[in-house]
């Protein structure tokens, strides 16, 4: 799909579905739902655990203290926002801030794969336990042992819907506003980010380079 009109037409058809969503109990209790936002042909997504109050008012992604850290985390490796895509494994606020429960996740999980088939990202960075969990189990088929033990590596995953997309897992910005130890972490998995981007691209030149040499 290379048409930015027909991927604006279907993201339209998918957000639609996701503000009229009713599959599990966490519409009703919702202000808005949380679709995504960004570029829809983007390099990276970045895939959050759920809306927080802020996001459930304004109806987007990563607006609140959190989602400023990640636009800080983004600026330091010189990427903007707008050059991303940005969701959550859930697009509704859980009910006083809970985590999402696997039954939820599951049941947004459609909408999360349209968003994955639509935007056919590269590098797909996971913002938290529940992120990481999802991709490793429903994507990766591999067993999720948590961000301390998964992050500060890439992993990759190569399939019909996607293509190869690389998989980087790190702590959800919001746990380094709680424990400020962590920033550090972070700020290292974004380093990764961007080392990984210029690898893709390196390997994209050479790859030209010899189809033109043949």
């Amino acid at each position: 799909m290379n048409s930015t009109n027909e991927k604006s037409k279907l993201w339209s058809k998918i957000r639609d579905e996701i503000l009229n969503c009713t599959s599990c109990r966490l519409h009703s209790y919702r202000r808005n739902a949380v679709p995504g936002e960004g570029n829809l042909s983007a390099d990276i997504l970045f895939l959050g655990e759920a809306p927080g109050r802020r996001e459930d008012e304004l109806g987007r992604p990563f607006v609140g203290a959190a989602g400023k850290l990640l636009d800080t985390l983004l600026n330091d490796i010189g990427i903007k926002r707008d050059e991303v895509f940005i969701t959550n494994v859930v697009k509704c606020r859980p009910p006083n801030n809970r985590d999402p429960k696997d039954d939820e996740i599951r049941s947004c999980s459609r909408h999360t794969i349209k968003i994955l088939e639509l935007v056919r990202p590269k590098v797909i960075v996971t913002l938290g336990n529940y992120a990481g969990k999802f991709v490793f189990e429903y994507l990766l088929k591999r067993k999720w042992l948590g961000i301390s033990r998964c992050r500060g590596k890439v992993y990759e995953l190569s399939s019909t819907e996607l293509g190869s997309v690389m998989i980087i897992p790190t702590y959800h910005p919001a746990a380094a506003l709680y424990n400020p130890k962590l920033r550090d972490y972070l700020e290292y998995d974004f380093k990764l980010i961007l080392n990984t981007m210029k690898n893709l691209r390196d390997m994209k030149k050479r790859k030209s380079l010899l189809d033109f040499m043949r």
